[in-house]
């Protein structure tokens, strides 16, 4: 079975450009969010650690060209779990623990594809190998993205408009006027 998507999922262990840009948005994202932490811990390394993560980042492009792509899509696996958990410890409903245990299953993917990337092109191999693997896991995928766009537009919605229409307490107005 060669479909033109396919293809390119086939080729994303050894494809260069998508590579550059995954580590490229991998390592920006990772910069931005550790230029955003403020911990006093780190205060005064915090540039120094700016530069050698960005030097990693750009030395993992030159010396380690082997499924470059993959290892960037682990990164931003890993940093896509990291917002997603963020994200979901604002919402008060048991419903968010679909976004938490869909974040970890994220960081797991995000930790093998580091350590032992060929095994993506493995799964890739294995869940294309016939057709029915291919139309079975792409409905899966696609009731579980569904499920997760209902969640969005009925559970999460009505979490957003309570907690947009409850003012904030008194300590945390105290706190904002500063």
């Amino acid at each position: 079975m060669k479909l033109s998507t396919l293809s390119i999922l086939m080729g994303l262990g050894m494809g260069l450009p998508q590579g550059y840009a995954l580590m490229l948005l991998g390592t920006s994202w990772f910069l931005w969010n550790l230029n955003a932490e403020n911990i006093s811990d780190v205060a005064a390394y915090k540039r120094l650690m700016l530069i050698g993560f960005a030097a990693v980042g750009v030395a993992t492009c030159i010396y380690v060209r082997d499924f470059l792509a993959v290892r960037g899509l682990a990164i931003v696996f890993l940093l896509l779990a990291k917002l997603m958990v963020d994200t979901a410890r604002w919402a008060d409903t048991g419903w968010r623990l679909v976004i938490v245990t869909w974040a970890y299953v994220l960081v797991v993917a995000g930790m093998w594809f580091t350590i032992s990337p060929w095994r993506l092109r493995d799964l890739l191999d294995w869940a294309t190998a016939t057709d029915t693997r291919v139309r079975v896991g792409s409905g899966i995928r696609l009731a579980f993205g569904l499920f997760v766009a209902v969640l969005g537009l009925t559970v999460f919605r009505q979490v957003e408009a309570q907690a947009q229409s409850s003012s904030p307490p008194p300590a945390a107005e105290q706190l904002l006027s500063r």
